[in-house]
């Protein structure tokens, strides 16, 4: 029976090929690449002339009056939430028994490698595990999207971040040049994000580390991952031994007495009517994260060290929830 459904699934795909070496925007692409990198333009043009064009990946960036058709004909069946808060939604499916389990299964399994990569860069071992757990279960989810594909349908199909894309093709290339790997081999998010840590190219550039020094900064090795991970954080601006984040009071359910985010910081002295609700000696600016439950607000002070996490994504709500991951691991380690 299960053989039976996998070869009717695959009997449902679609394969769009296209060659870009009759588009001018590549064309334009290819000299660049070869003038800048010294790479040679018969692979290139051989690259790209055998595109398999991603429309899951398109139609992300693309508005609903412009979607393509995907690559399925059968839709995945959509998911229903019940009526809950945004963050009641979103932390059910980040900060999980299971994930906590795993969390801690990784850090065991490399346990040398983390111990030497905290010694190194400062970072605590539960927060880079708990960034790898949500960007990809601990690499049990990298992506199944082809990253050359995916990165060049999204540099010359029409969207909203062709110059991003093109400049993350640009760089993928080149790593692939350094690192001397087939780009036809890479496989990631539906935007391109690469291994473990879910790295766009520029950053495997900017931040990646041969931790294991096999001479290839590979992502999809957990030794270089996690250092990776950690590089990116202290690079961001990471305080050694400071907090991360607490809860806080304040009056009444819903709060709407000074803005909110990630990105606005304040003095604590400013806030009147807002108290940590445990000890919390920590003085410099902070930030307001509001997290929206069902029937109140949940109120937190963010750190330096929370806005550091909001540089890997920029989400108050991902970087809330990296923080509850990495506390819960860190606890039941303890245990």
């Amino acid at each position: 029976m299960k053989k039976m459904l996998l070869i009717c699934f695959l009997t449902t795909i679609v394969v769009t090929a296209k060659n870009y070496t009759k588009n001018s925007e590549t064309v334009a692409f290819i000299d660049d690449m070869v003038q800048r990198y010294d790479c040679q333009r018969s692979k290139l043009e051989d690259l790209f002339s055998d595109v398999v064009v991603q429309n899951d990946a398109l139609n992300a960036f693309l508005p609903p009056s412009q979607q393509r058709r995907t690559n399925l004909k059968v839709k995945p069946t959509p998911i229903i939430y019940p009526k809950e808060g945004t963050w009641d939604r979103y932390v059910k499916y980040k900060v999980t028994p299971q994930r906590i389990e795993q969390g801690i299964a990784f850090i065991h399994k490399y346990q040398n490698v983390f111990s030497q990569v905290e010694k190194q860069f400062g970072i605590p071992k539960e927060y880079i595990a708990a960034i790898i757990g949500i960007e990809t279960v601990y690499g049990g989810n990298v992506g199944k999207y082809p990253v050359f594909d995916t990165l060049t349908t999204l540099s010359f199909e029409k969207n909203r971040r062709n110059k991003f894309f093109q400049k993350e093709l640009r760089e993928f290339l080149y790593l692939s040049k350094l690192q001397k790997f087939n780009p036809k081999d890479v496989y990631g998010s539906y935007a391109g994000a690469i291994g473990l840590g879910q790295f766009m190219p520029s950053n495997c550039q900017a931040y990646g580390v041969d931790f294991n020094c096999d001479g290839q900064i590979m992502m999809h090795h957990p030794e270089d991952a996690i250092a990776s991970v950690a590089n990116y954080l202290k690079k961001n601006g990471w305080r050694k031994g400071e907090p991360i984040a607490t809860r806080v009071r304040y009056a009444g359910t819903r709060f709407r007495q000074y803005k909110t985010g990630y990105d606005i910081p304040y003095y604590r002295k400013h806030l009147k009517g807002i108290e940590p609700r445990e000890p919390w000696g920590y003085n410099d600016k902070v930030r307001l994260i509001k997290l929206d439950k069902e029937k109140y607000d949940e109120l937190w002070y963010g750190a330096k060290n929370f806005f550091v996490i909001t540089r890997y994504n920029h989400s108050g709500y991902y970087a809330m929830a990296v923080h509850q991951l990495a506390t819960q691991i860190a606890l039941n380690m303890r245990k």
